[in-house]
């Protein structure tokens, strides 16, 4: 996460962010990249099905929450709120079910890339 300055780069990194082909002034935005490691993008989408369901905490996470420190369990639930109201937004425009978990799993990229500095942080 160190080669990294920003979300945005690790989103491109693994090719969660929309293709381009423009010309002048015009801009065309496509599908997804795909650049990178497609195994990381594929735990990434998948993890993100996860986000149709309501934010909570289960009775098994609630033991490793209490280990982690208090402003990576704060980046975890502001996650957890966000990704599942986006969800819940993007569906309600009637995007399809891939659509929506894809835009999903780039935002959650930076989550995670929030989450690595803050260790790294912590660590250091």
């Amino acid at each position: 996460v160190q080669r990294f300055e920003s979300p945005r780069q690790l989103m491109g990194y693994l090719g969660l962010v929309p293709g381009e082909r423009s010309t002048g002034e015009t801009v065309r935005r496509g599908g997804i990249t795909k650049a990178g490691n497609g195994r990381v993008r594929h735990m990434l989408v998948e993890s993100a099905w996860t986000y149709r369901h309501p934010p909570r905490v289960g009775a098994k996470k609630l033991y490793r929450l209490e280990q982690a420190p208090p402003k990576v369990r704060e980046i975890a639930w502001k996650a957890q709120t966000r990704l599942t109201a986006r969800y819940r937004m993007l569906s309600g425009r009637g995007k399809r079910t891939t659509v929506v978990c894809t835009a999903i799993a780039r935002e959650l990229a930076g989550f995670m890339w929030a989450v690595a500095r803050e260790v790294q942080a912590i660590r250091s």
